[in-house]
């Protein structure tokens, strides 16, 4: 099956706060604002018109995750192989205005997936000097699903997305799209929700000044600096203003020979001989990045 998406397009949350949290991707990603009304703040590190999309809400939760697709063509293509995946059309229109085309559905696992047209970019548009770390471009996300070789099996159905590694029971896979780097949505066992999403770095001393800058606002690294076997990335997290976890990652691994990839399976699940799969350095996972969740909301009216 063809890839009919490139990479991970944007995320989208429901902010009680959204001021704070605008003021901590600020300071330190060093995300600008694109575009703002009353109640939703566009945010971007790059000459993308958004990446981070925020809406003012009653809760904080996951509203949707865009994915870029390769063309118009594309769109309608993902949206005829929707029923059959077993998912939902709910709107066949993009959430967004820098978007020419999009479509969402729904999972019966209960998240909210759109695939639109490129976000409008402006090449040269990332001449924002801002605080913060200077992200490069949102990276991935991982999403949790209580199901999630049925998550996995619709995100190929109808995205065309290729698993790139799997643990042996599942508990965790990765998958690509037409960029060919490792991953750009991961699948977690968990209720439905978001584990963290992702956004990349230029060098590894960045690291340096994420902890930093957290220190000034009384936050700290919940894991990292490390590298994860599984994409050969570097990462650190942090918990943001609104609960959602963040990552920071640099160099993921690309597929260079997609077509006779063998997707890779992790067999060593239990300590102490996954550590170094998760982390190649070997401080194992804490207790708070295992068990975090941020919740997806129910659909907007």
């Amino acid at each position: 099956m063809s890839y009919l998406v490139n990479a991970i397009g944007h995320v989208q949350l429901n902010v009680v706060d959204v001021e704070a949290l605008v003021r901590e991707s600020t300071d330190i990603l060093g995300l600008h604002v694109t575009n703002r009304d009353a109640n939703t703040v566009w945010l971007s590190c790059s000459g993308r018109k958004a990446e981070l999309v925020l809406h003012k809400a009653d809760e904080n939760s996951v509203r949707s995750i865009g994915f870029d697709a390769l063309s118009a063509d594309a769109v309608r293509e993902a949206a005829s192989r929707v029923e059959a995946a077993g998912c939902k059309l709910v709107s066949e229109k993009p959430s967004l205005g820098c978007c020419e085309a999009g479509v969402s559905f729904l999972t019966p696992q209960g998240h909210v997936i759109e695939v639109h047209t490129p976000i409008e970019d402006d090449t040269y548009g990332r001449r924002n000097f801002t605080l913060g770390v200077g992200a490069l471009r949102l990276d991935h996300v991982n999403l949790t699903s209580p199901e999630p070789t049925e998550t996995r099996a619709q995100f190929e159905q109808i995205m065309g997305l290729k698993l790139s590694e799997r643990m042996v029971d599942d508990g965790l896979s990765w998958m690509r799209g037409a960029n060919l780097l490792h991953h750009c949505v991961g699948i977690v066992r968990s209720p439905t929700g978001l584990h963290h999403y992702s956004f990349e770095i230029a060098e590894f001393g960045d690291y340096c000044q994420l902890g930093d800058r957290l220190d000034t606002i009384g936050k700290e690294i919940v894991w990292g600096p490390g590298r994860h076997r599984p994409g050969d990335n570097t990462y650190a997290y942090y918990i943001d203003a609104c609960g959602a976890m963040v990552e920071l990652a640099g160099g993921m691994a690309m597929i260079h020979d997609d077509a006779r990839y063998e997707p890779n399976v992790i067999t060593a699940l239990k300590r102490p001989e996954n550590v170094r799969v998760m982390n190649v350095w070997g401080t194992p996972a804490p207790q708070p990045w295992l068990q975090h969740k941020f919740p997806w909301g129910a659909l907007p009216a």
